[in-house]
């Protein structure tokens, strides 16, 4: 569970990350942001919406695999930013979202967290960070 002071911080990088930039590509300042946002929480994911209220099939199928296994994860609407949307694709090297941040690595799409969860794989990777 986060502290309030964490989800303080959280919550001011998400601002950060929305609002920085409304040009194209990768700006070192959107970078550093992103690396302070992916870093600060054990899960990130950037995705078509809100946690709350997914707005692609993708997006939904991802929070609700993480609902399911009981993780705390922070969400980030790259529809509220042409930059953020743009600069994540390059910032990860993949194309589509959502796009999922375990442990401040990138961790894959929707497919693969499908195939994490049917696997065993992500629970058991949530375990081990859990313990840490």
């Amino acid at each position: 569970m986060q502290r309030a002071g964490s989800q303080q911080q959280t919550r001011r990088s998400t601002v950060v990350v929305k609002a920085m930039f409304a040009g194209q590509g990768m700006a070192p300042q959107l970078k550093g942001a992103i690396d302070n946002l992916i870093q600060s929480n054990k899960i990130v994911v950037f995705m078509k919406g809100t946690k709350q209220f997914p707005q692609c099939g993708f997006s939904n199928t991802v929070v609700q695999i993480l609902r399911n296994v009981d993780a705390p994860f922070e969400t980030v609407n790259i529809l509220e930013n042409e930059a953020l949307r743009t600069g994540m694709k390059e910032y990860s090297q993949w194309p589509t979202f959502p796009q999922v941040y375990i442990d401040g690595e990138f961790f894959g799409g929707c497919d693969i967290m499908i195939e994490a969860y049917q696997s065993g794989e992500l629970t058991e990777l949530l375990e081990r960070i859990k313990n840490e």
